[in-house]
């Protein structure tokens, strides 16, 4: 009983990690999106349908693999989830909506937690284990 007391009190003393965690999962998984766009790029056609042009999926293949980037290792954080934020509204109202909730693939509902996280990653930044946190940290050391 006292090791999960002591691993109870670790993990309250550190819930720091788990922002920091989560935006690092949240930048790989969007990174990997990106990489699957780039290597089938019907994957996104066949999201998006054939009306969607060339231009469209490039930019969010694009956005994706930058945002993802930037938001994984935190840097400039809150730009790369402003960035990521209209795609998402997209993904969410003009591609998964008409699926519905509860849907076979449950597109509706991821898209909306991602969207979800990064109006918190634009909103709080980007935590203590980024380079945002570690420059900052630098200013303030080089400023005593």
């Amino acid at each position: 009983m006292k090791q999960i007391e002591e691993i109870i009190n670790w993990l309250n003393t550190h819930r720091e990690n788990a922002y920091s965690i989560i935006r690092i999962f949240l930048g790989s998984i969007l990174l990997i999106r990106a990489f699957i766009f780039l290597l089938d790029p019907s994957a996104i056609t066949s999201l998006a349908g054939a009306q969607e042009t060339y231009f469209l999926n490039s930019l969010v293949m694009a956005t994706h693999l930058v945002g993802g980037l930037l938001l994984a290792i935190g840097y400039q954080t809150r730009i790369a989830a402003a960035i990521q934020i209209p795609i998402l509204i997209g993904a969410v109202f003009f591609i998964h909506f008409q699926e519905g909730l509860i849907a076979a693939g449950q597109s509706l509902e991821l898209s909306i937690l991602v969207m979800f996280l990064l109006l918190v990653f634009l909103l709080f930044g980007s935590g203590t284990y980024s380079v945002d946190y570690y420059g900052i940290r630098k200013k303030e050391l080089s400023a005593e």
